[in-house]
């Protein structure tokens, strides 16, 4: 793995060197992990003008992290655990002769922006902007591995929570047990928090789980995901309780479902971020839903579970191979409820089979 880190620097740098800047400053902790492994909290990574440096306020095995950093790293350890590694970094990076220096300003504070000034007067500070997030969006096969092993578990998780009794208890306790379940399949812990929604609640994006009780004839809407050796994957599902669906339920479920359907069916390599979303969306649009949907259909997962692209009306750009998304429509209905079905997926050329599903329960109408 040291080989692909090392690979991955490199395009980095190539990429700031074009711009006239010997060396960066990488601050943003999910891409100080792209770059560098597994690293303590707080690290900064530097690449220097002669030599690349992970910097830490102290030593790795003091620090509680999943795994080491790349081994071709030179650690450099703060004398004190109260300093900051981002001023250090300048330094150093002044002290191996560069002129310029670029850095993560959407990630900087303004007063750390300020303290880098001080400490490295001679330095001329440059922007990175997203360089590194954009390196982050097309997979290889070893991060795509992590996120496959993730949507194995929390499907696993999902899975067994439908088979336990489930009337009479409240949205914050069967969250609490799908989190519980996720590490105990071997999860590094949940990808963000996990959503159960009932009754009224159910169908809505990001519902926080309340102490309401699941009653017979609610949908239940549940949304997880697990994080594996640092990524994080998602799946949402919706069941009805009690053994027969109203009429209302089943059609609104068959019309989330079609357009879930046709978002998934639309990825392809080349297709437009807008297009997949447009899939989605018309289907609930001549429905009649248009104002009930959420302002995007999708999004990628990675080492953050929010990450590029969006897929939403005015996202600019084209999907790329070994990308990979979620999709996501769903409909809230105030007062009544709703329904989501979410899935992760990588985004494949038709001659590798099309675009390869993560997270594979059933996305059938149960009723529980």
């Amino acid at each position: 793995m040291s080989e692909v880190y090392a690979n991955r620097r490199s395009r980095l740098r190539e990429y700031f060197n074009a711009a006239g800047t010997a060396a960066a400053l990488v601050t943003r902790p999910a891409n100080v992990r792209y770059l560098a492994a597994a690293v303590p909290q707080g690290s900064v990574l530097l690449l220097g003008s002669r030599e690349d440096l992970l910097v830490c306020a102290g030593p790795p095995e003091e620090r509680p992290y999943e795994g080491r950093p790349d081994e071709n790293l030179r650690l450099h350890v703060l004398s004190s655990p109260d300093g900051d590694p981002a001023v250090a970094a300048a330094g150093l990076a002044m002290a191996q002769g560069a002129e310029t220096l670029a850095v993560e300003e959407h990630h900087l504070t303004v007063a750390r922006h300020r303290a880098l000034a001080l400490v490295a007067p001679g330095l001329r500070l440059a922007d990175l902007g997203a360089a590194v997030e954009q390196l982050r969006v097309v997979k290889d096969e070893e991060e795509i591995s992590c996120l496959r092993i993730g949507a194995e578990i929390a499907d696993q998780a999902l899975g067994e929570l439908l088979e336990s009794i489930l009337v009479g208890r409240t949205e914050r306790h069967l969250a609490l047990e799908l989190e519980r379940r996720l590490v105990d399949h071997g999860a590094d812990g949940p990808a963000f928090p996990t959503s159960v929604a009932t009754g009224p609640h159910s169908g809505r994006r990001g519902h926080r789980p309340t102490d309401r009780r699941v009653e017979e004839g609610d949908f239940l809407s549940v949304c997880l995901g697990a994080t594996y050796r640092g990524y994080r994957c998602e799946i949402g599902r919706t069941f009805v309780i009690g053994t027969s669906p109203a009429d209302w339920q089943i059609e609104l479920y068959d019309l989330v479902f079609a357009a879930q359907r046709a978002g998934r069916e639309s990825l392809a390599p080349g297709a437009a971020y807008r297009d997949v979303d447009r899939a989605a969306r018309q289907v609930l649009d001549s429905a009649g839903y248009a104002e009930a949907l959420p302002p995007l259909t999708g999004h990628g997962v990675g080492l953050e579970f929010d990450e590029d692209p969006q897929l939403a009306p005015a996202a600019m750009g084209k999907l790329d191979a070994c990308v990979p998304v979620t999709v996501e429509p769903g409909v809230h209905l105030p007062g009544r409820g709703g329904v989501r079905i979410d899935d992760t997926l990588v985004v494949r050329p038709e001659a590798d089979g099309g675009p390869e599903l993560l997270t594979i329960t059933t996305k059938e109408l149960l009723a529980l």
